[in-house]
């Protein structure tokens, strides 16, 4: 269809290449304003003097006194837009104007330089559609007297000022004004309002614009036949296909890519990656994927909206569902207060620092200096998954491009005579081709054409020659279109490569999709009760290296979106941007030749070269063709040309389209790529957003007020929906430690949920924060508090005073417990060298296991005098309601145990308290006996502590031992009854609060009991204040009688062998599970239910006992005789030959341990059932002469050889095997 001009364009704004043009600039008749973001106060005498000068003031605003006047920012204003409204697309002048010239009017003399800029913007509606809008700026002569007055007179004042503060003026000098000597201009911006993202179209469009205003030729139409052109007779361009329209000066080519193909985006991904480095735009994406806070920061606001654009544009499949103003003026600043993820640019003013910039959240915020090619990550950033293969695709990407590697100067490489004579040709037959049409259709004359062509081929040949009015030679228009072609090839690739990335990674993500729904209806109203998406089996298949990224960006809000959207999916239309994934998924399965779906291997993107094809070729030849600017039914005498001023347009044309088709089109011919809802989407779609987007570029009062009430409410609700998903993933973890369930979530899924839980307390504390000491705000709060506790207390202590709540260790140390203050010291004293952030988090960690972090925060809450000091009026810690809500949620965290601090920080030094219960009835003996212990956790043991004679207590100081799993405990066996019968030992760990129970129930000591002097306990970890409860693991298991009639009988053998199964069947489910995520083998062996315990009672079945032995038997009694006949042999021997005095049940505790990781524990009961001596201590019915109960048995104890089992050091000491 080139050539043609099929689509007219006409109808529904939303099917137009534009929707609004605008003009802002200074309003002659209202007079100059300075403008709120410069934020000057005047003197009472600059006052009166700019009333009685035609200068006009609405407010009082506070801004530097050594800046000239022809410095400051005046207020701009709409001048005029066109179309008044559309009905889809509402105006927000406001809004306009002020992201159309963020810094306000600018004023310049001819001493200045007075270059054109072009910036562009975004603003989002209330359901998350864009629209963008393209500034073209440009400097134009005031003309108004009044304005030449009211400026000269401003200078006047300030001249005055600054001399009569002895600061010397320069006369002539830069920022000076002389009315009669200078020549005063003023900025004005040109802004076109598009739907699509259509930069270099708009760019070329509005340059066109103004250099016809600039020009002293008059343009061959009145420019309003060229803005009613593009505001009513230019189409969006229809999915896949080009279209070529016209501007002022020549023909402009715009594209929009197909069904299958990546959606629009034409902000140059090279110059990001250029202006900041590979290493470092990966580091940042990395920060937008896990949707923490993004700050940019240039002078340049193209800049902004280039690498915001960036980013958000390489996170497809997935969008960005937060605040998103890449343009943030001064009046909008307050919203660097948000408690919430955000995408937002500041400005970077003249001389103005990073340190300058005050900022309340930078604990979780990724700064990014554009200009100094500088990116701020927050700590602990996981990797991205095959970061170091991503950065060097991207690298080699770039490489065949011609860009720099590094974040440094963009320089255009330069092209030599001859490879423009090479190249040019493919686009400068655009220009021939254009030209063409231009004749076919009656605009230019043969002999005109003609012409062109000569000066086509000259400029070919000679490239020196400049056009007249300061316009390009066609050599230079060539090399724009190739370099415009270039970029657009660069960004299809960028792109490429990181969609193959997360096709690679959520290839088959929809295997884990959960649909628990019956209908719409019903999962929208269980929204936060289900969950949509399995997390722990979608883990559990990936690489280890991934599961940092991974396990934090599934709870990001763009990746719940995602999944609602697949859900939502069965009962409505999919989205594009899913349905366009879905698409590419389906089609790399057909066409993978890897079996393994779940390979870790990294694969380069093969797509490159083919998805740049199709857009190189809709550049290379328009589909479609625009109707051509033409004459319109203006009044004589309008649309005169004066060069260097843009000129009152004819508002009468421009506010609507002549003989335009009012009918609606189909909107379904558009929805592909342009945002254009679907209606049984829009009425069912679960909207995440709660802050209306439009209201956040409304700078008034009230709408400020109203965003921060939002805020609030936004974290309220955020802290119930983390806290409730702690709890349920908390509730069911400790089900499945209990043996009720599966896993549903993963050591690390709970760290990430803590990690989230941080976050949302900082950006709490920082919301409304006006004085803040370091990065956290959190912390720099505790500090304050901790300070003012200081001053309060101090002279209430005496100088020896040691309270109830201090301790001595036996190496001398003070030990303090239980209060915010003391856990704060003791976070200041840890030698990990934390930073602020870490401290905060460290502190966070300590109060959630100790349970007191709701606690904690009410009493840092009580002081309110400094809460005031400390935060504005609209601060979420000012909204009493809110903040007693807040602290409930936490408080709801209670119910639950978490090892969150004890597992994080495991080099620390951690204070324990042992102390040793006796039997009540004996509990005199434990002064004549001499005991000590060696306490076993996950990361280490305490090694043997002597408990000082005449107590039954023990403090030390040392090494975190993680969760305490066994204790060694032993006796000298010296004194006058060097025996004692032990109830229990409880073990304290004086920073958390955990308490640890080791029952015991058993004699220490000779010639009772088993004879042990030293025995190996299982701990169990007690609820505080539930020292009496079971806890949650299974501790020491009871001593067993000997088997007396009774016994047998209780003792069914289906039973025994039903716990031989279950015992052996959570061995295996043990070691099936991620290594991370095991829980304590030791238990499983050694506890309640264990292997051992299970073993000892098939053995004892039916044994003999009473025709043997008078006194009390042990199964160790039996296994010491057989072993002389057995090849068994080497390990009971090497068990007796042990220094230690562990008894006979312990003895037989570590043969049981020793079968099981030597893999001989299978072959030793046949052999044990075989010997001659089990016929005679064994009754017929006994479980060991039960030829199919010992197969079966084996069989069972075989399955474990598969597994490497590594022992506690508790358990094998001293044996040398």
């Amino acid at each position: 269809m080139s050539g043609t001009a099929a689509a007219t364009g006409t109808g529904s704004a939303s099917c137009r290449f534009a929707h609004y043009f605008v003009v802002c600039g200074l309003d002659a008749e209202t007079g100059l304003e300075p403008d709120d973001g410069a934020g000057r106060w005047l003197t009472k005498h600059e006052k009166k003097q700019t009333h009685q000068g035609a200068l006009l003031l609405s407010r009082d605003f506070c801004e530097n006194f050594e800046q000239s006047p022809i410095r400051r920012s005046f207020k701009s204003k709409v001048l005029v837009r066109y179309p008044e409204n559309t009905d889809r697309n509402p105006f927000n002048k406001d809004a306009v104007n002020m992201l159309c010239m963020p810094r306000g009017l600018s004023f310049r003399t001819q001493a200045d330089r007075l270059d054109p800029q072009f910036h562009s913007f975004t603003m989002s509606s209330d359901d998350g559609t864009r629209s963008y809008g393209f500034v073209h700026t440009f400097y134009e002569e005031v003309t108004s007297p009044q304005i030449i007055t009211a400026m000269y007179t401003l200078y006047q004042m300030h001249h005055v000022e600054q001399s009569l503060a002895g600061v010397p003026v320069c006369l002539g000098c830069a920022g000076s004004f002389d009315a009669a000597r200078d020549t005063l201009y003023v900025s004005k911006a040109l802004c076109l309002l598009t739907p699509l993202p259509f930069l270099q179209a708009s760019r070329q469009f509005l340059s066109q614009l103004h250099q016809a205003v600039t020009s002293h030729t008059a343009p061959p139409l009145p420019l309003e036949s060229y803005i009613h052109n593009i505001l009513y007779e230019v189409p969006l361009p229809p999915p896949g296909r080009s279209l070529r329209f016209h501007g002022v000066q020549g023909p402009i080519m715009c594209q929009r890519p197909g069904p299958g193909e990546l959606p629009l985006g034409e902000y140059p991904l090279g110059e990001a990656f250029s202006l900041l480095g590979v290493d470092n735009m990966v580091q940042l994406l990395t920060c937008a994927f896990l949707e923490t806070q993004v700050l940019l920061y240039s002078q340049d606001y193209q800049r902004l909206m280039t690498v915001a654009e960036g980013v958000t544009t390489l996170l497809f499949p997935f969008q960005w569902q937060h605040i998103y103003l890449p343009i943030v003026s001064t009046p909008l600043h307050h919203l660097l207060d948000a408690p919430v993820p955000f995408l937002m640019g500041i400005q970077r003013r003249d001389g103005a620092q990073r340190t300058s910039l005050h900022l309340p959240h930078e604990a979780n915020l990724c700064f990014v200096d554009i200009d100094n090619h500088c990116v701020e990550a927050p700590e602990d950033l996981p990797l991205f998954p095959h970061q170091t293969e991503l950065i060097q695709e991207l690298t080699e990407v770039l490489l065949r491009f011609g860009l720099p590697l590094q974040g440094g100067v963009i320089t255009k490489p330069t092209t030599t005579t001859s490879t423009t004579t090479s190249t040019s040709p493919r686009m400068s037959s655009l220009v021939l081709e254009d030209l063409m049409e231009d004749r076919r259709n009656g605009n230019l004359g043969g002999e005109e054409l003609a012409v062109l062509e000569r000066l086509q081929a000259l400029a070919r040949r000679c490239e020196g020659g400049k056009m007249p009015d300061g316009g390009k030679t066609l050599g230079h228009v060539f090399e724009e279109e190739e370099e415009e072609l270039k970029a657009a090839k660069l960004n299809i690739q960028l792109r490429e490569v990181f969609a193959g990335r997360f096709a690679a990674m959520f290839g088959r993500y929809e295997e884990f999709v959960i649909h628990s729904a019956l209908d719409l209806d019903s999962w929208l109203s269980n929204r936060e009760g289900t969950f949509s998406f399995d997390k722990g089996s979608f883990l559990s298949v990936q690489p280890a290296t991934h599961l940092r990224f991974l396990s934090r960006f599934l709870e990001t809000s763009m990746f719940s979106s995602f999944v609602d959207g697949k859900v939502i999916s069965r009962w409505a239309d999919r989205e594009p941007m899913q349905q366009l994934f879905d698409n590419r998924l389906e089609k790399e399965r057909l066409y993978d030749t890897d079996k393994d779906s779940h390979n870790c291997h990294y694969r380069k993107c093969t797509a490159l070269f083919e998805s740049a094809q199709a857009t190189e070729h809709r550049l290379l030849k328009a589909d479609h063709t625009a109707i051509h600017p033409h004459l319109l039914d203006m009044r004589i005498g309008q649309g005169r040309h004066q060069p260097g001023y843009f000129p009152k347009l004819q508002a009468d044309v421009l506010a609507q389209g002549q003989n335009t088709n009012k009918t609606e089109p189909k909107r379904s011919a558009m929805a592909d790529h342009s945002g254009v809802d679907n209606e049984q989407r829009q009425k069912h779609t679960f909207m995440r957003r709660s802050l209306r987007q439009s209201k956040l570029l409304d700078p008034s009062p009230q709408a400020i007020t109203q965003t921060h009430r939002e805020f609030a409410d936004g974290l309220l609700s955020e802290c119930r929906l983390k806290t409730k998903r702690m709890l349920m993933e908390r509730m069911g973890r400790e089900s499945v430690e209990l043996g009720q369930g599966e896993a549903n979530i993963t050591g690390l899924q709970e760290n990430t949920l803590i990690h989230g839980l941080c976050d949302l307390l900082e950006r709490t504390w920082g919301h409304g924060l006006q004085l803040k000491q370091g990065k956290s705000a959190l912390w720099s709060h505790l500090l304050h508090y901790q300070a003012a506790q200081g001053k309060t207390e101090a002279p209430a202590e005496s100088p020896g005073s040691n309270s109830s709540d201090q301790r001595l260790f036996d190496d001398g140390a003070l030990l303090l417990r239980g209060s915010l203050i003391q856990d704060m010291r003791f976070i200041q004293t840890m030698s990990e060298g934390l930073s602020e952030v870490g401290q905060a988090r460290a502190w966070i960690h300590l109060a959630l296991e100790k349970k007191m972090l709701s606690q904690h925060l009410k009493e840092l809450l009580t002081n309110q005098e400094l809460l005031r000091q400390l935060y504005k009026p609209h601060a979420f810690l000012l909204c009493e309601e809110e903040r007693e809500q807040f602290l409930f949620h936490l408080l709801s965290l209670n119910t639950v145990d978490y090892l969150c601090f004890t597992r994080v920080f495991t080099s620390i030094s951690i204070p324990y308290r042992v102390v040793i219960i006796p039997m009540k009835k004996l509990s005199i003996a434990m002064a004549t006996v001499n005991p000590w212990v060696c306490v076993s956790g996950e990361l280490g043991d305490s090694g043997v502590r002597q408990i000082p004679k005449n107590t039954q207590e023990i403090f030390f100081q040392c090494k975190n031992l993680g969760r305490l799993s066994t204790l060694q405990l032993g006796q000298e066996n010296s004194g006058l009854l060097a025996k004692c019968l032990i109830d229990c030992v409880m073990v304290y760990n004086e920073i958390t609060g955990h308490t640890y129970k080791f029952p015991c129930g058993r004699w220490l000591g000779k010639g009772v009991g088993d004879g042990s002097l030293e025995r190996v306990l299982i701990g169990q970890l007690v609820s505080p204040g539930g020292e009496d409860d079971a806890g949650r693991w299974t501790g020491t298991p009871p001593e067993l009688a000997s088997p007396s009639q009774s016994v047998r009988t209780v003792l069914g053998s289906l039973g025994i062998q039903e716990d031989m199964r279950e015992a052996a069947n959570n061995l295996v489910k043990h070691f099936h599970k991620p290594e991370q995520e095991r829980g304590n083998l030791t238990v499983l062996l050694c506890g309640e239910g264990g292997l051992v315990l299970s073993l000892e009672k098939f053995l004892l079945h039916g044994f003999r006992s009473n025709r043997l032995f008078q006194r009390n038997v042990f199964v160790w009694d039996f296994v010491g005789m057989v072993h002389l006949v057995t090849r068994c042999v080497t390990t009971s021997t090497a068990i007796n030959a042990s220094p230690r005095n562990i008894g006979k049940e312990g003895k037989f505790q570590l043969f049981v341990c020793l079968g099981i990781r030597d893999r001989l524990l299978s072959q030793w009961l046949p052999l044990l059932a075989e010997c001659p001596l089990t016929a005679r201590t064994y009754d017929e019915g006994a479980l060991l002469r039960d030829r199919a109960a010992v197969h079966s048995l084996s069989r069972i104890l075989h399955t474990l050889n598969d597994f490497t089992v590594t022992l506690e050091m508790a358990l094998v000491k001293g044996v040398d095997l």
